[in-house]
């Protein structure tokens, strides 16, 4: 149970938050309310108020940091992406959890039969309680909470120097991490449970190789894992770019981020990183686009894949075998349950099959939950169906190929090197959603900060054109003064 510095840390963090507005930039403040709150909070600690959805680690910062922006800023955020699919996307992210709970309506009973006209009920039958009008209230709330921040990020985060400060941030986050990491490598993962009286997951997933992963104030040591790999790449990307004198002390702070993704002892974080540190640091933004775009479109076509039995599943787990046979279990136990969920959603493939964990497998005896969910992808589709997936993965993927698109032509010097970093650290994430659900705010202020760039300079492409054409001698025709009309901004796809 969450002690009293647990809920005194959730009321405390809006006036944090108030005080870096008035004292940061406003970019740096948006940036730390999100990015602190996700590295200090309690885990599964709440705040709970009849009608409205609980207060949290993910929903304080949110609504704070909104509510800021648009009180102490007097912003008014545009809601939609520019682009038609961004505007689609966004709609139907919003829309389908809240439709998916009307076709969700009936209990599941387990322990009852049906012999012609009699029920048997066991005296151990229990149920899944069917979805009410509440809970498409509360889907679309929750829903709107969780992408505040990309919201957010377009309209605060889309410049060139907003992006080197959210690089700047991720850098000092993980050198700050360093040293809580450290110390639960030497004496075990027990911060959580010193400071807010209890350890957020099972304590036998830190228990890795002969001692321990570290998990500090994060969900799971893979969650640790994926923060410290963006940390490093930010980290690569300003040892890049120091100038000689200051290149060394760069590189160092970037080899003990590097060190600290070891300390995570997490295999696929680890292959991320290093296929992350060759991208960084051999090519430039151009090719970066590239790889990150890769990256989304296995994101977002994996299920079809794995579907199709084209993701060689066995080879996977035989090559994982000749390194460690606890984690080549690990990955076909995965394996085996994505097999039972896809089978499971694909009852109801369009709109899933909601909440309350209805989509998961049960006995029909006991109604034992007996499958795990690891997997983003498997999960969003279990519950929201592919209406569902494809919105939120198809959100998350549009700033990589916008920015693919817009600098599709651009040479590498006149594309600024952070958002090629951003994208890769971006495509990272969405690869490591398919083996964990490691989605979190920061995940979406990074995609919001990038979508925000990519439509920048739409913009700025457009206005060019039309200092060009302004710059261009008077066509006459009848009239010695007639000129050909003013371009208007073409409407973006993307």
């Amino acid at each position: 149970m969450p002690n009293i510095i647990a809920y005194a840390a959730l009321l405390i963090w809006p006036l944090v938050i108030v005080a870096m507005f008035r004292k940061m930039s406003p970019e740096r403040a948006f940036i730390w309310a999100i990015l602190g709150g996700y590295m200090v909070l309690p885990e599964l600690t709440e705040i709970n108020i009849p009608v409205i959805p609980a207060f949290d680690k993910t929903s304080i910062p949110n609504l704070t940091a909104f509510a800021l922006c648009v009180i102490m800023l007097h912003m008014r955020p545009q809601l939609l992406p520019d682009g038609v699919l961004g505007k689609l996307l966004m709609a139907v992210l919003v829309i389908a959890p809240v439709i998916s709970v009307f076709f969700n309506t009936d209990p599941l009973h387990f322990g009852v039969e049906q012999s012609g006209r009699l029920t048997l009920v066991r005296e151990n039958a229990s149920s899944v309680p069917g979805m009410r009008l509440y809970d498409s209230v509360a889907m679309l709330v929750r829903q709107i909470i969780m992408i505040l921040p990309f919201f957010l990020a377009r309209h605060l985060l889309a410049s060139e120097q907003a992006l080197t400060e959210l690089l700047r941030a991720l850098m000092i986050a993980g050198l700050i991490y360093a040293v809580p990491i450290l110390w639960e490598v030497r004496f075990s993962p027990q911060l959580h449970t010193t400071i807010y009286g209890f350890f957020q997951h099972s304590f036998l997933q830190m228990i890795r190789e002969g001692g321990y992963r570290p998990i500090v104030f994060m969900p799971h040591g893979l969650w640790l894992a994926l923060f410290m790999v963006m940390t490093t790449a930010a980290a690569l990307h300003f040892a890049k770019q120091a100038p000689p004198q200051d290149r060394v002390r760069a590189g160092l702070l970037a080899l003990i981020l590097f060190t600290m993704v070891y300390l995570t002892k997490s295999l696929g974080p680890m292959l991320i990183m290093i296929t992350l540190s060759a991208l960084i640091l051999l090519f430039g933004p151009r090719m970066q686009f590239r790889a990150a775009g890769l990256m989304a479109l296995l994101a977002i076509s994996y299920p079809l894949l794995r579907g199709a039995g084209v993701v060689p599943t066995d080879r996977l787990v035989d090559l994982v075998s000749q390194r460690s046979l606890e984690r080549s279990l690990s990955l076909q136990f995965r394996f085996d349950n994505e097999d039972l969920l896809l089978a499971r959603a694909a009852e109801k493939p369009i709109l899933g099959w909601g909440g309350y964990g209805r989509s998961m497998i049960f006995d029909p005896d006991t109604g034992e939950m007996t499958s795990i969910s690891d997997g983003q992808w498997v999960i969003t589709i279990g519950q929201w169906g592919w209406l569902g997936y494809l919105a939120l993965f198809g959100l998350l993927c549009l700033p990589l190929l916008a920015l693919w698109w817009r600098y599709r032509q651009t040479p590498n010097h006149a594309i600024p090197p952070q958002a090629g970093i951003l994208a890769l650290i971006l495509g990272a994430s969405l690869v490591d959603l398919l083996p964990n659900a490691t989605l979190v705010s920061l995940t979406w202020l990074i995609a919001g900060a990038l979508l925000g760039h990519a439509e920048l300079v739409h913009r700025r492409s457009h206005q060019a054109r039309l200092a060009q054409w302004r710059a261009m001698p008077s066509r006459t025709t009848l009239l010695p003064t007639a000129r050909t009309p003013e371009p208007a901004l073409k409407r973006s796809f993307l």
